[in-house]
């Protein structure tokens, strides 16, 4: 059977309310800017030349790798182009729509855990499990928006599959497969502070003085590993943490003060130049389960 391919679309945002699954193959592809977004993705690996970030960790992907990210995750790939062309498969899912297939005692996001100690961005399959897992995200590209008798049923039903397999191989892992430097205890330290201080006052001059490196290095360091600016990787913080507030019906006066902008009409710009939307707007689209 031919295999067929979704065109690639930039695309942050969720349009359906359970999960989306697409299957991409590109020769060329534009650098990705650092992004988060509010719902689950598993990114399985299957071809290209590929280094990824995820919350400042770095990794370089094999064929097969698969990537857990969670809700409240900025992340980056960096694509060096080649003649093998980029291959992946990603899987998004509603929060809501995990839990609903959850029970109490089998919880299908745990593997995107990271208050857990266990927990792994990156899973390096044995060839069993990736062909298990490969077999399963193909089934679930098949069935979904099929036509056949009960597709939606089945749809379903793999998806759960799938991602029992999935927790319990995060389960057994025991390799975290980070690329490490001489900069990246630093930038873990500096990382780790401006998650914990997000609502303080935080500059660049700041974090270098408190963590005794040029603020020159720091940046040139930052951007390296990170895939972004200090600058703005404090911003996107702030707006990860202030989604989620609106998320849990926080009036926006309420939330950029506790984010961490100046006033009122910084967050405001900030916010509608993100997501496209202003904090009211997208309060009451939460509110509406949008």
């Amino acid at each position: 059977m031919e295999q067929k391919f979704h065109p690639f679309i930039p695309r942050q945002h969720m349009l359906s309310s359970r999960y989306e699954v697409y299957h991409y193959r590109d020769a060329r592809l534009d650098d990705v800017a650092v992004h988060h977004h509010d719902f689950y993705e598993v990114y399985f690996f299957l071809s290209g030349n590929v280094d990824y970030t995820i919350e400042g960790r770095n990794y370089h992907l094999l064929p097969g790798d698969l990537l857990l990210i969670g809700p409240m995750e900025l992340h980056q790939p960096h694509i060096t182009q080649e003649r093998q062309p980029y291959e992946r498969i990603v899987l998004w899912m509603r929060r809501g729509y995990l839990e609903s297939l959850s029970t109490p005692q089998a919880s299908l996001s745990r593997c995107f855990d990271t208050s857990r100690p266990e927990h792994k961005n990156l899973l390096r399959l044995r060839q069993t499990q990736r062909q298990d897992i490969a077999a399963l995200m193909e089934k679930l590209l098949a069935e979904t928006g099929g036509d056949k008798y009960a597709s939606e049923l089945l749809a379903d039903a793999t998806l759960v599959s799938l991602l029992v397999e999935i927790n319990r191989i995060a389960a057994g892992s025991v390799e975290s497969h980070e690329v490490r430097d001489k900069s990246s205890a630093v930038i873990a330290d500096v990382l780790a502070y401006i998650n914990d201080h997000y609502n303080e006052e935080l500059s660049l001059d700041g974090l270098a003085s408190r963590f005794f490196v040029s603020k020159y290095h720091l940046s040139h360091e930052f951007n390296r590993l990170v895939g972004t600016s200090v600058y703005r990787y404090i911003i996107q913080k702030r707006l990860v943490i202030a989604r989620q507030m609106l998320s849990n019906g926080l009036p926006p006066t309420d939330v950029y003060q506790h984010c961490g902008f100046g006033d009122y009409a910084n967050f405001y710009r900030a916010f509608k130049a993100e997501y496209h939307i202003s904090p009211k707007e997208y309060l009451n689209c939460a509110a509406r389960g949008e």
